[in-house]
């Protein structure tokens, strides 16, 4: 395992960590208790020392058996959660200082810990940053001990952009990957400027990017990526990181064409977002041993050419960039 600073936080954390939104198990099959604490379990046995829940995964069964295998290790493991997703309706009038307070304090039940060390908005609407006092109430939280550091995980590029100029925020979780670029370009350069931890959300688009899927895979019922795909429950871009379905395929099958020898293209994947050191970690997903064991076998491979790299984002450019590059 590799590890980078994560920002202003001076976390020394792995580059690949883990996403806990499937993590008792694949989506809409409910969540087991046992396959949580066996994946954060691998992960942490394997050099894994930052994991990333949210109060609204699995209505906080996630965040319990975090705060479970956590306790449990020796080891310093970094805990970072989110909050605001309850608020329903989801809109700007909800977010007020005390509700969020008492989702942070629910939180550090759930959790059994004395202190989370990162709390971050969870995809907020825009309007919630351009209100001064929704950031400034951290700092109190902070004060009591509650929480270490604030950050923001983020829809579109604007709101990465404004969340930055507070200077309480020291992350943010931001959607990135092969076929989501759009940040590396002015959200990076400013991040840089001002040391905020980056952290690369949706890094295999939904698994699309690990080149298992095709036309006749099927989804759950209760899988984001069967209902979601035009936006209908939450904001498109989160599945398949907002591209057409049908046009990932496409896309993906040059990807293989470029790794002929290749069966599981996500470490590759994985790979090319590491190759910008802008990048804290990637938080992966996985729902079995073997997606963590997967995602960590990055370090197996050798390390892609720059040949490689311009090969994969002619990709991106060709398939992708003419109808997502725009909207987030």
């Amino acid at each position: 395992m590799n590890y980078r600073k994560l920002g202003k936080t001076n976390f020394n954390i792995s580059e690949i960590s883990l996403g806990t939104w499937q993590v008792g198990g694949k989506w809409g099959s409910g969540f087991n208790d046992k396959t949580a604490d066996e994946l954060i379990n691998t992960a942490i046995d394997n050099g894994v020392n930052f994991i990333d829940t949210a109060d609204v995964y699995e209505n906080g069964l996630s965040e319990t058996a975090v705060g479970r295998v956590v306790r449990s290790r020796s080891e310093r493991i970094y805990v970072a959660t989110k909050c605001g997703r309850q608020i329903n309706p989801h809109v700007n009038e909800g977010y007020q200082p005390k509700v969020l307070q008492k989702f942070v304090e629910d939180s550090l039940k759930r959790t059994g810990l004395e202190t989370l060390d990162l709390i971050q908005l969870h995809c907020p609407p825009t309007e919630v940053y351009y209100r001064p006092e929704i950031f400034e109430m951290f700092d109190r939280l902070k004060d009591q001990g509650k929480i270490q550091n604030l950050g923001v995980s983020v829809e579109k590029v604007e709101e990465a952009l404004k969340a930055i100029e507070y200077s309480n925020v020291t992350t943010v979780q931001i959607i990135f990957n092969l076929f989501r670029q759009r940040p590396s370009q002015l959200f990076f350069s400013e991040a840089k400027k001002k040391d905020i931890g980056i952290i690369a959300r949706v890094p295999l688009a939904s698994g699309l990017l690990t080149g298992k899927f095709d036309a006749k895979t099927t989804f759950d019922a209760q899988d984001h990526r069967n209902f979601n795909r035009n936006g209908d429950a939450f904001d498109k871009g989160e599945t398949f990181s907002g591209i057409d379905y049908d046009l990932g395929l496409k896309a993906v099958e040059e990807l293989k064409a470029l790794f002929p020898e290749t069966t599981n293209l996500a470490p590759i994947a994985l790979q090319w977002i590491l190759s910008f050191n802008e990048i804290s970690c990637i938080i992966p997903g996985a729902s079995k041993e073997s997606h963590v064991l997967s995602n960590l076998s990055v370090y197996d491979l050798p390390k892609l050419s720059p040949e490689k790299i311009l090969a994969m984002n002619k990709i991106y450019e060709e398939y992708i960039k003419p109808s997502v590059h725009h909207l987030w």
